[in-house]
């Protein structure tokens, strides 16, 4: 497993790192098989570990937690995020700071997550929305701020919407918080415009999620693909969204180099960018774990596949299912 500098925190982290939210609420989880995923994952180099507390309200971050304490002698990096106050995803122009993140609440979902995980301390604590004009109103800052001098945090991060990099550029540019999270994959790579240029004269870590597209990227999904109703993924695919998605994706199927799969492409495609510190796809199941975390090892794909991905480029705009 190769390791990339953790921005200007300098933690030296596996750049393919472990999105926690499929474990905690999708459907077909299961905890004993998330939990032996998870220790393969740490036995096979990665160190990153990403969750929430609305993961399952706490439950992804137990499992974390207990990973952790099955691992006391290695050095392995936590991060978990903060729900906005009024439970709104994603964020609006028209929410407020009070609506979201004031301190109270900054205060009492950091101490419910550490409850929740079982640790004194978290390594990277991220706001899980964000509006670039809580600028404007420093309290988010100062709290968090407060939370790190007592040492129950070490890292300030936020996680950007769904397909608006551009709303955290500011406050990369800010020089307040230590990372961003975002959407980049083969479809999404408008963060290149404004806010991988931002992070880079910042020393900003860039944590990419969602590199598969919400499964349309590992070539697997159809128009006929259907989920339960308590499954997330049943209110992101309507019937526009899983039609488009899978007409993408088999735009992309004659690119895939003999003997590699899509999902290792998708993977290889974002550690070819060097702006990123650590991809966390989500790992429910131990194949899965082997097969992501495999392609560190494998590096980048070549300049003229490179090419060919860069014209697949999809440019969306928040919409009523786009959460």
């Amino acid at each position: 497993m190769r390791t990339r500098q953790f921005g200007r925190l300098g933690w030296e982290v596996s750049e393919i790192g472990y999105g926690m939210w499929g474990m905690a609420s999708w459907s077909g989880s299961d905890d004993e098989e998330s939990l032996i995923s998870l220790q393969r994952a740490v036995e096979l180099g990665c160190n990153f570990f990403d969750t929430a507390w609305i993961y399952g309200e706490g439950k992804s971050e137990n499992l974390l937690g207990q990973m952790m304490r099955a691992n006391p002698d290695r050095k392995l990096y936590t991060a978990t995020k903060i729900p906005p106050k009024n439970f709104k995803w994603p964020s609006k122009r028209e929410y407020t700071l009070e609506d979201c993140y004031p301190p109270d609440h900054i205060e009492q979902y950091v101490e419910s997550s550490l409850k929740n995980a079982g640790l004194d301390s978290f390594d990277l604590m991220q706001l899980h929305t964000w509006e670039d004009l809580w600028l404007d109103d420093d309290r988010w800052y100062a709290k968090l701020g407060e939370l790190r001098s007592s040492g129950v945090i070490n890292g300030i991060g936020i996680s950007i919407n769904r397909w608006e990099p551009w709303n955290g550029v500011q406050v990369v540019e800010s020089g307040l918080i230590d990372a961003v999270q975002v959407i980049y994959n083969i479809f999404d790579q408008n963060p290149q415009d404004e806010l991988f240029p931002a992070c880079r004269e910042h020393n900003v870590a860039v944590i990419a999620r969602v590199p598969f597209d919400e499964g349309t990227l590992t070539g697997t999904l159809t128009k006929d693909s259907r989920w339960p109703a308590e499954d997330w993924r049943s209110t992101y695919f309507v019937p526009e969204n899983l039609a488009a998605s899978v007409e993408h994706a088999e735009a992309l199927k004659p690119l895939v180099p003999p003997g590699m799969t899509m999902p290792e492409m998708a993977l290889r495609f974002i550690l070819a960018e060097l702006t990123v510190s650590t991809v966390i796809p989500g790992m429910r199941k131990t194949r899965h774990v082997e097969t992501n975390l495999a392609t560190s090892d494998a590096g980048p794909l070549d300049e003229a596949l490179l090419k060919e991905l860069a014209k697949h480029r999809w440019d969306r705009k928040p919409t009523d299912w786009s959460q």
